[in-house]
């Protein structure tokens, strides 16, 4: 399957999306186009353009997607046929110039399981950087290793430093086919100070299929008497609800009295359960403003006079499963970000931030406030009945978030309280709390004055291990609404 155009932050409505729109009588298999009519199929075209013009959050922003925009049908096929193929016509002909995360895929098969955590991988979590500034080179340094994988039998660990992938030096337009195949070698190499050299040492990798768990580490540290929960979540993963639930089942049980949520890798996902998280965090705010969704004009006056409730994500008791949420009633929260961190990470961020004290360790978060929803060539938008000529499916943004003060378009990130960047000299290893970012988070929560070294070489961010999967930076609700009646 292929994805069109680096995704950075969507929002997923779920799968079955219903709906009172207009039908799909005009979406024949062949219609005609231009003053001498030829018969053309625009079958995929015609599902992109009624997505877009039903839904889409910056709708005001692109003319042709205006209901009145087309005389008759024939002069907006007529328009459709100007483009190539359907993805032409999503990024050239219909997204507006502000929109950098709305994406289409030609199998959704694909990308509903990707977002319940399925998907092929070695193993290996890395970022990429470039040598130098100016210079085309790249290398990958590894984040973390997922258990049970290829990547944690070959022995390769968190720190190591990839310049290679079967061979070729890894640069700023090639790193994406070189990790592309299911099985390659990778060639490691030492950094000291500013200069990097390859070594002879090299590890082969195979993908399998991988259902990844995105609580990667929970623990109770006792830190001087106190005991203090250390999450790293990597994910919001509806599908691990529970395994979330019960890491904070397990910090109650432990007398837990202070939080670090390590967020620094995390993309976003699900914002049933960022909602739910934040309500783990907190638990004394049942029922009050987590996030207000804010939509096109034509569908935020739609669900503001029929359905306003529709609009509200608020504080829960339960998860989705009908099990009691575990919460730690905290008024303070240490949550560790990087410039990775976005989309439902933010969102706890943001979302929390009203209610308690959210200390933010680290750097700046990416900025994504927007979310997108699934949408099939059905009816009603809906997986249900859906094309069965074709599996093209759209993701466009449809909503942006605000918190119960009204904050929202953060497009330059959340600031940290607390800067401190990753050394790729010093990486430590994670869940110990001499590891740099942890060290500082709990030196913050004793009160300790430290001294915080960011006076190391940075290098510019090129990309990351995840950033080619379906599921990258995206977040997603499951309560579908009702579709506005044109």
């Amino acid at each position: 399957m292929k994805i069109f155009k680096t995704v950075l932050l969507t929002l997923l409505f779920g799968t079955v999306f219903t709906s009172c729109s207009s039908d799909q009588d005009d979406e024949k298999p062949a219609v005609a186009i231009g003053p001498t009519p030829e018969t053309v199929d625009l079958t995929v075209e015609n599902f992109v353009y009624r997505g877009m013009n039903e839904i889409y959050l910056y709708k005001a922003d692109v003319p042709v997607l205006a209901d009145d925009f087309f005389a008759n049908e024939v002069e907006k096929n007529d328009f459709l046929d100007n483009f190539a193929s359907p993805e032409d016509l999503f990024y050239d002909g219909l997204t507006a110039s502000q929109d950098r995360f709305s994406f289409i895929v030609d199998d959704y098969v694909e990308l509903e399981n990707t977002f319940s955590g399925i998907s092929k991988t070695t193993g290996l979590s890395y970022g990429l950087v470039r040598y130098c500034q100016g210079c085309s080179e790249v290398f990958a340094f590894v984040r973390y290793i997922l258990p049970n994988t290829p990547a944690a039998d070959s022995g390769l660990k968190r720190g190591d430093i990839i310049t290679r992938v079967n061979g070729q030096q890894i640069n700023d337009t090639n790193f994406g086919s070189l990790f592309a195949p299911d099985s390659f070698t990778v060639g490691l190499g030492t950094l000291e100070g500013d200069t990097i050299t390859d070594t002879d040492e090299t590890f082969d990798l195979t993908k399998i299929e991988y259902n990844t768990n995105p609580v990667f580490i929970a623990k109770t540290l006792d830190i001087e008497g106190q005991k203090v929960g250390y999450l790293m979540y990597n994910s919001f993963t509806a599908d691990y609800d529970p395994q979330l639930n019960d890491a904070f089942g397990k910090f109650k049980a432990d007398g837990v009295t202070d939080l670090i949520l390590d967020l620094r890798y995390n993309g976003g996902g699900s914002v049933r359960t960022a909602t739910d998280l934040a309500s783990m965090i907190t638990g004394g705010f049942a029922g009050e403003l987590f996030m207000r969704e804010q939509w096109n004009a034509e569908y935020q006056a739609f669900f503001e006079s029929d359905a306003p409730e529709r609009l509200l994500n608020n504080f829960n008791t339960t998860l989705k499963t009908g099990e009691n949420i575990n919460s730690l009633n905290l008024s303070q929260v240490y949550v560790i970000t990087t410039n990775r961190s976005a989309s439902a990470s933010e969102l706890v961020i943001n979302g929390l931030n009203p209610y308690i004290n959210v200390v933010q360790v680290g750097e700046t978060t990416t900025g994504k406030f927007q979310a997108s929803v699934t949408l099939y060539d059905s009816p009603n938008f809906g997986r249900n009945n859906a094309n069965p000529t074709h599996t093209y499916a759209i993701q466009p943004l449809v909503l942006k978030s605000v918190n119960s003060a009204g904050v929202s378009d953060y497009v330059n990130g959340l600031d940290p309280d607390v800067e401190i960047s990753e050394n790729f000299r010093e990486l430590g290893v994670l869940g110990d709390v001499s590891e740099p970012l942890l060290n500082a988070a709990v030196n913050t929560i004793l009160g300790n004055r430290i001294s915080i070294d960011n006076n190391f070489k940075k290098y510019e961010f090129v990309g990351e291990s995840t950033m080619k999967d379906l599921d990258y930076q995206k977040m997603y609700i499951d309560n579908v609404p009702a579709l506005m009646e044109k």
